[in-house]
């Protein structure tokens, strides 16, 4: 009896504990990391450089690039666009401790998903880190995955403007 008494407990524990994840209302992003927690620093337009260190198709994954990231703020969303491509995505915090931040950012188009996992470590006005990518076809019938690729990038970044921007 008291084993089941504890497992009630436990249970209503948990569920006092998830019912604020999916109030309605509620300002913390994905995985309990509040965007308060976010470095100030990652703000502003930023030069992408990524290449490649391994993937499971090197055909369809560029090997170099350079891109530019513009990382802003909108309420309690993380945003990343490029304002040369028109791309724009909210981007989910899944940590953020001292100069690390790592983030998700997930987009669908054609019956594909495509999903960027970045970790950074930010530096005064640059960061590194790393950028792994999976690109899914699904089928348009039921949605199942039918063929997966993954590519891992090593990524540099330069900020070019932002209001943390050293002279």
């Amino acid at each position: 009896m008291k084993k089941y008494l504890q497992l009630l407990f436990l249970g209503l524990i948990m569920t006092m504990l998830l019912i604020p994840a999916f109030a309605e209302g509620t300002y913390t992003l994905q995985a309990g990391v509040s965007i308060d927690e976010v470095p100030k620093a990652i703000f502003g337009s930023w030069n992408v450089k990524a290449e490649i260190v391994e993937s499971s198709n090197y055909a369809i994954f560029k090997p170099k690039s350079t891109d530019l990231w513009n990382l802003s703020r909108v309420g309690n969303v993380l945003n990343l666009s490029n304002p040369f491509t028109g791309a724009s995505a909210d981007v989910s915090i899944n940590a953020a401790q001292g100069n690390v931040v790592s983030f998700t950012r997930k987009v669908d188009f054609d019956n594909k998903v495509l999903t960027d996992v970045v970790t950074i470590r930010l530096n005064n006005n640059t960061f590194s880190g790393i950028n792994d990518i999976k690109l899914e076809q699904v089928s348009n019938v039921d949605g199942h995955v039918m063929k997966s690729d993954t590519a891992r990038y090593e990524i540099r970044g330069e900020k070019i403007s932002g209001e943390n921007v050293l002279r």
